[in-house]
């Protein structure tokens, strides 16, 4: 899994705002479009005695089943000192169980088989998922069910000895010897310093990784991996009647814990800029990043922020692409996303110089675009091209019943975050509200230049100041 040193000027506190909730507040749904309620995704959820929520969906259009389980934990819900068990426990699920033997898990689903077999860790959740044909479902349960509910009986120091040194590799490649990864690592801890849960890379450090010990590994488990922590989803071609008996036969008499409580904390925020400037001994481009905090997963603003990042970036005609690529030609490659998260969301333009550019001359370009829309706006056609995008991109992934994006996983997405699954026709009416006039107040009140995280990743023979300079805005 990913959504991915100097530390200077920082002035950063946590605001005096209410705790988070259980589940982020959705900005208000506008009313839908006609034709819109087609998008309705017909299901049924309920909830077994011990906890355990179910989703059923049927969908006939091919005789495949998708099982989907979110377990409700994710590097948001470790602690200091221990951070990576969300992800290490990804890892941990597919080495066996009491009744089935180690690393057999997807050999078994691969004989049946099953496609889209993976599990992802977020800040916010864990999932796993496979498709199977819709003969195989039971399989596929009996799976689940038997990780579950009887992972500690087969978890040994040697299989996590194995899985962390698998995580600690995953590490050196994505983030250690990845291009600018390690001034990125830095560059979001600038971001969310201690305490906050999200400080932490959802992959964890090396001193964690390395100190954790299978009594630490048993406790994460029994405290998030229950029941009553996890809703399965099944999606396809399968008799409803006969499910609900393999659900309850697999999974019923699973033992029934208290559901745990995601622990809460106010938002964040940077009251001055963060200048970071990191020796890039990877890449062979400077990089400019620039980070802003922005509202968290379906809250307003999000949707704003998304359709922002479409203009900026997406396709030739975007404006940092037409300013900095194609026009003046200074940079290699622009993008702009909001990562879009449960307790707060991450802004991010990113920038890769063309040789002999520095990346104090890509800021002040980016500046100069991020200055317009914040004079301006964008135009109406900027945000329909956004609006078309988000339509299509969803729409794309509803054609699939499984795997990550996939009909199963877009319930479980809506149902951990706002409580219903059926959840798509409100999420896209938020990009039908967006207003050049909303962009632009978006810029100036959330994108502003003293409230961000500024990196500057650069090779040695391209450096711009010393690696302990200070610098202050």
């Amino acid at each position: 899994m990913f959504r991915m040193k100097a530390l200077v000027a920082a002035a950063l506190v946590f605001s005096g705002a209410p705790a988070l909730a259980q589940t982020p507040t959705p900005q208000e749904a506008k009313p839908l479009e006609p034709g819109r309620e087609a998008l309705a995704i017909p299901y049924e959820k309920y909830a077994l005695p011990n906890g355990l929520e179910v989703i059923l969906s049927v969908d006939k259009k091919l005789p495949v089943v998708a099982v989907n389980v979110w377990y409700h934990v994710g590097a948001y819900h470790e602690q200091p000192g221990r951070t990576g068990f969300a992800h290490l426990f990804e890892h941990m699920m597919f080495q066996g169980s009491r009744n089935v033997a180690d690393d057999v898990h997807i050999a078994l689903l691969e004989k049946v088989g099953a496609t889209d077999l993976n599990g992802t860790t977020s800040f916010d959740r864990t999932n796993y998922f496979e498709t199977v044909p819709s003969n195989h479902l039971e399989t596929a349960l009996w799976l689940e069910s038997d990780r579950m509910g009887f992972l500690l009986d087969a978890l040994s120091p040697q299989k996590l000895e194995t899985q962390r040194e698998v995580v600690k590799n995953e590490r050196r490649e994505s983030i250690e010897t990845a291009p600018y990864g390690a001034a990125r690592e830095q560059a979001w801890h600038a971001l969310f310093p201690l305490p906050h849960p999200y400080h932490g890379d959802v992959i964890g450090s090396m001193k964690d990784l390395n100190a954790a010990d299978v009594d630490d590994v048993k406790g994460f488990f029994r405290q998030w991996y229950a029941p009553s922590n996890a809703t399965l989803a099944i999606v396809g071609d399968f008799d409803l009647a006969k499910t609900k008996a393999l659900v309850e036969k697999y999974f019923g008499s699973l033992p029934s814990h208290p559901r745990p409580q995601r622990p809460e904390v106010a938002p964040v925020s940077l009251t001055a800029p963060v200048v970071l400037r990191e020796e890039e001994r990877v890449a062979r481009l400077p990089l400019l990043s620039i980070q802003w905090l922005t509202p968290a997963y379906l809250e307003e603003g999000d949707a704003t922020a998304d359709v922002l990042a479409t203009a900026l970036s997406t396709g030739k005609a975007s404006r940092l692409y037409r300013r900095l690529v194609l026009d003046k030609e200074l940079a290699q490659s622009v993008s702009a996303m909001q990562q879009s998260q449960g307790a707060q969301s991450v802004f991010t333009v990113d920038v890769v110089a063309r040789p002999g550019v520095s990346t104090d001359t890509l800021l002040q370009e980016v500046d100069a675009v991020l200055d317009e829309v914040r004079q301006q706006g964008i135009t109406p056609e900027e945000i329909a091209r956004a609006r078309t995008r988000y339509d299509t991109r969803t729409l794309a992934g509803l054609q699939s019943v499984g795997g990550f994006g996939g009909k199963a996983d877009v319930l479980q997405s809506y149902n951990h975050f706002v409580g219903e699954p059926n959840y798509v026709a409100q999420d896209l009416a938020r990009y039908e509200s967006v207003t050049p006039e909303a962009v632009k107040q978006f810029a100036r009140d959330t994108l502003r230049p003293g409230a961000r995280v500024i990196l500057h990743a650069v090779p040695p023979a391209r450096r711009q100041a010393p690696l302990d300079s200070k610098e202050r805005h």
